[in-house]
């Protein structure tokens, strides 16, 4: 989940706990397409030091694509730092595409881009539905996961989609629940899902993308503490895709064998270290999500800041180069790992 946050953090330069800024810009020295054999090249870009301390960033949505902001929470001079767009969105082809595109590709994927890339272990860092992608890799691949930060955490369970379309977080922002809700039918809206889904995949593409931006325009709203409607500068092609891929993903339950499949796991990856990092005024993902989490994970701190849900809330940007920082000292032993020359 969430969308919004990543462009408004590429706007924004600055965190603010006390004088925290996010880091200078650094540009990639190694970006490529990996071709995973069944019609999907997938985006991979590398920045930082080319043998720094590695780290992999899992964007949310899922469909939302990584951002050039996603580089500056992490030092260059110390980290690695591995983005790349999961299938069907970002730079990745095919665009929007869900044919081969469920959980278990994007694992293999991670896999993937890891091998290529001559790394052994990494961190792991994801957000909203990125914060379940990893915890879900974490559990299929623990020893490859040196620690774990996850901010915004969502766990892909019906309980947390029912919340945010199903007319919890609607108490909150009854105005704009108003207008998603009513741009569906009244007998459609016992399962919003469902109805939004019928319509992004009916073919007509002035359709899809009038539907994809109510349906982007409600997450937006319930992003940030300062959020209004979607932001203009999401393009037609972009809230089509995001809305597109997630949707896919909600409809089919992440594809997930149980609804409890990420907490059921968790004694999996209970000694590796993390952090989990999460506003206590996310209406997208409520903050119980990670208060439970934190109860089936000992090795992790779980932190409460006075934020909504979004990447580019100050208060979760801070936190996050503040354990970044902090964590650069307890896991050098990983620097030095080769780096992967850039490939055609």
């Amino acid at each position: 989940m969430s969308w919004a946050g990543y462009h408004k953090a590429a706007r924004s330069g600055i965190a603010t706990r006390g004088s925290a800024r996010l880091h200078a810009p650094s540009p990639p020295f190694d970006t490529r397409r990996i071709d995973m054999g069944d019609g999907h090249r997938i985006y991979c870009e590398q920045s930082g030091s080319r043998t720094g301390i590695p780290v992999v960033v899992l964007h949310g949505g899922p469909g939302a694509g990584c951002s050039p902001a996603m580089r500056r929470f992490f030092d260059p001079k110390i980290y690695r730092v591995v983005l790349f767009d999961q299938r069907g969105c970002g730079r990745s082809q095919p665009s929007a595409s869900v044919e081969a595109n469920t959980t278990w590709h994007l694992v293999a994927d991670i896999e993937r881009i890891r091998s290529c890339l001559g790394i052994d272990r990494w961190i792991v860092f994801g957000g909203s539905w990125g914060a379940a992608l990893s915890l879900i890799y974490a559990q299929h691949h623990p020893q490859r996961v040196a620690a774990l930060v996850l901010r915004g955490v969502f766990t892909m369970t019906q309980a947390e989609l029912d919340w945010f379309y199903g007319g919890g977080a609607a108490r909150f922002l009854p105005e704009q629940w108003r207008k998603f809700a009513a741009a569906m039918p009244e007998e459609e809206r016992g399962d919003l899902i469902a109805a939004y889904g019928r319509r992004l995949f009916c073919g007509d593409r002035a359709r899809e993308i009038h539907y994809a931006r109510a349906w982007c325009n409600w997450e937006s709203a319930a992003s940030s503490l300062r959020s209004g409607d979607a932001a203009p500068y999401a393009s037609d092609s972009y809230v089509r895709t995001f809305a597109r891929i997630e949707n896919h993903y909600f409809v089919n339950r992440g594809f997930l064998a149980t609804d409890d499949y990420i907490m059921s796991r968790m004694p999996i990856i209970r000694d590796i270290p993390g952090a989990i990092i999460h506003g206590r005024h996310d209406l997208i993902c409520p903050p119980v999500t990670a208060y439970r989490l934190a109860e089936e994970w000992p090795a992790a701190k779980l932190t409460f800041v006075a934020a909504g849900h979004a990447l580019s809330e100050p208060a979760i940007s801070s936190e996050i180069l503040r354990f970044m920082n902090e964590m650069k000292a307890n896991v050098t032993a990983l620097s030095g790992q080769s780096a992967v020359a850039p490939s055609e």
